[in-house]
């Protein structure tokens, strides 16, 4: 097919993109592989055109413009925080900030606060500066529920035709399951939630309980078993519940037992909050260790007074750790497994993931200081779709106390398959508080993490890990058998250092050494540059002991990965197919984050994170050679139409424009710069 001469870009034509027209002869294939450029089929290039502004950032003035056609310029500064917190106010004061309930009612008398609402209740002057509707259908009418944002939403004008069909209809239940309860975020701003399990085995393995980083001697232990019968935990707003070391011994003995009792397996209470009292969860079995511990077979208890030896302590760490057989196990094994991905790795992606044939998905990571404050956008982390059949949770911390204490709050709060330790982030904010790749270089505190983690839950415990901390200093191979005794069922390695970012080719020969290496009873994944079945042919037939491999910035770029590597087929997919797929993920989206304006505009910005990554595929069609590698950099090319055209442009303009076509025009004086950089491959910001 002949490339369209005459299309240009949104930007006049503009476009970035590495120069194959250099010389006097334009080089081969095999040469513009070795220089790490896409092999396009020379009927396609076209040579790039000077770019004029900064490169991946687009600001948009409706009012200077009669088109909506973006217009490249540097991007604004950011505002301070007494700028914003003015804005906020007038926006809040303003017809706009409308109150839920009467948006949701179309009720002006359904606000049960009514002159002390903080929120508007004109509710004629709200319809009169209301933006016109979006074309198309409310994303919940498609799911048979009723639109929650009422005359809010950008779709309004279709919920006539929703209730003409279902008049009788109600909201059914959410799709999305481990929303932060209310009562439980204002406990966690008091700090009066507690965390018996966590803090019973912190102790039980020599740990402090608290925010220091020191070792406890064994006095400190026994005193802080004693200094806890005087203390009380509140567990909700209806009660308390005592807090001794005899309580908390039954409760974690407790959990051991509970595991083989089936009416636990089916039913798992949501949040002692909730259920009122931990002791409905504890079975028959805890009360025969009970009767263990008052015959003085473990320790003494006189007049009320618990005291616990060291020798107790010593002798039962073991003991009270839940059996391997105790645990739930997932099978890693062939499954394929949508990295964590934070930004882009939000709950609408993984869906679209999880259509295209992803086995098992995982949240963005979520850092356990943040949750322990119950700060809210650290808890929309955690969200699940029902899709979502093997679900995990990524967290990062830099203490046992708080690693441990999060996942006992999580595993009572929300529904999750596993937990996943982050110990290779490589961002600075996360390495410089000591998480993330700088455990790498603290055997003995990763142990003491995994250790508290494990024997916190029941539920399965995986690790992630970069080789090293520096590069060429691989450091992982040594660690392998020993995370495994220490807890963990899973460990995922990704090919680099902490040094390397994402620079250079993953050393998947590393990782073979690192598997063959590693326990039975102890899974490794590989993860790095899996970009075509080929590439997971090639790992997983390389090293029968690896077993299985994350798929992170592929899924980003070509997120049909996944059904080339089931069908084992390069996929030649159309520029209608990726459009489709786009269309998918502003639907999940706004079914997300919203169909109001806010919801719009949020789906808008991470449709735009996600679109910085898009524009680095190559359609098969296109190339040479097959499969395209990871590490390539596209040329300026024409695609086979104008829309494949538009999709390989890495001009922020672009993707603008792009999303105008799926959410109308952007409001006047929008901005966008990629929060990554994902399209900037000279960039030290990128690797």
């Amino acid at each position: 097919m002949e490339p369209p001469l005459e299309m240009e870009s949104a930007v006049g034509g503009e476009s970035v993109g590495v120069s194959v027209f250099e010389g006097a002869a334009c080089p081969g294939p095999e040469d513009l592989v070795a220089r790490a450029i896409a092999p396009v089929k020379s009927q396609y290039l076209r040579a790039p055109p000077p770019r004029s502004g900064s490169l991946g950032s687009a600001v948009v003035d409706n009012a200077n413009e009669k088109s909506s056609v973006p217009k490249v310029v540097v991007t604004k500064e950011k505002k301070s925080r007494r700028q914003l917190k003015r804005e906020r106010k007038q926006e809040q004061e303003s017809a706009k900030k409308i109150c839920p309930e009467i948006a949701k009612t179309g009720n002006i008398g359904a606000c049960r606060y009514n002159d002390n609402c903080r929120f508007s209740h004109d509710l004629d002057a709200y319809l009169a500066e209301k933006s016109p509707d979006l074309e198309g259908i409310c994303p919940f009418i498609n799911v048979d529920e009723t639109c929650p944002y009422g005359i809010t939403c950008r779709y309004s004008n279709t919920h006539k035709q929703c209730t003409s069909l279902k008049p009788n209809s109600s909201a059914k239940r959410s799709s999305e399951v481990n929303c932060l309860n209310k009562d439980l975020q204002k406990l966690l701003w008091k700090d009066k939630v507690s965390f018996p399990k966590a803090d019973f085995q912190l102790q039980l393995l020599g740990l402090k309980v608290g925010k220091s980083k020191h070792m406890n001697s064994e006095a400190d232990i026994v005193k802080d078993h004693q200094e806890a019968d005087n203390k009380q935990v509140l567990c909700s707003s209806e009660f308390t519940q005592d807090c001794s070391p005899t309580y908390i011994e039954n409760e974690c003995l407790g959990s051991d037992f509970i595991s083989e009792d089936p009416a636990r397996l089916l039913k798992k209470p949501k949040s002692k909050y909730d259920e009122g009292n931990f002791e409905s969860d504890i079975s028959h079995g805890t009360n025969l260790e009970k009767e263990k511990i008052q015959d003085g077979q473990d320790c003494s208890l006189h007049n009320g007074q618990d005291s616990v030896s060291s020798d107790y302590l010593c002798s039962e760490v073991e003991s009270l750790k839940p059996h391997a057989r105790e645990r739930k196990l997932i099978d890693f094994r062939g499954k394929l497994y949508l990295a964590p991905l934070t930004t882009v790795g939000n709950l609408p992606f993984r869906r679209i993931c999880k259509g295209l044939g992803a086995d098992i998905t995982c949240g963005e990571m979520a850092m356990c200081t943040n949750l322990l404050q119950g700060q809210a956008s650290e808890w929309a982390l955690l969200r699940r779709h029902l899709s979502e059949d093997t679900f995990g949770v990524q967290i990062c911390g830099a203490y046992p106390d708080t690693v441990a204490r999060t996942i006992e709050l999580i595993d009572r709060e929300c529904t999750v398959d596993f937990f996943d330790i982050n110990m290779g982030c490589p961002i600075d904010v996360v390495v410089n508080k000591g998480a993330g790749s700088a455990l790498i270089m603290k055997p003995m505190r990763m142990k003491s993490i995994i250790q508290a983690a494990a024997s916190t839950v029941l539920t399965p415990l995986t690790v992630k890990v970069r080789t090293g901390y520096f590069e060429g200093r691989n450091r992982i191979d040594s660690l392998v058998s020993d995370i495994g005794k220490w807890g963990a069922c899973v460990l995922t390695i990704h090919g680099r250092s902490r040094q390397q970012r994402y620079s250079k080719l993953a050393d998947w020969d590393y990782i073979y050494e690192c598997a063959r290496k590693a326990p039975d009873d102890l899974q490794i994944l590989g993860n790095g540059d899996i970009f075509s079945y080929t590439d997971w042919i090639k790992h997983t037939s390389d090293c029968p002991p690896l077993a299985s491999g994350m798929i992170g910035r592929a899924a980003l770029i070509k997120p049909w990965i996944f059904t080339e590597i089931k069908e084992q087929r390069h996929w030649d997919i159309t520029s209608g197919e990726r459009f489709n797929i786009l269309k998918d993920f502003v639907q999940f989206g706004l079914q997300h984050w919203g169909s109001d304006a806010k919801g719009v505009e949020t789906t808008r910005h991470f449709l735009l994170e996600w679109l910085s990554y898009t524009c680095r595929y190559v359609p098969v069609g296109l190339l040479e050679i097959i499969p395209q590698r990871i590490n390539w950099r596209p040329p300026s090319y024409y695609g086979r139409d104008d829309l494949e055209t538009l999709m390989a442009s890495d001009s922020a303009a672009d993707w603008i424009r792009i999303t105008e076509m799926l959410l109308g025009k952007v409001p006047e004086g929008f901005s966008f710069a990629p929060k990554h950089k994902s399209n900037a491959y000279d960039r030290a910001e990128n690797g």
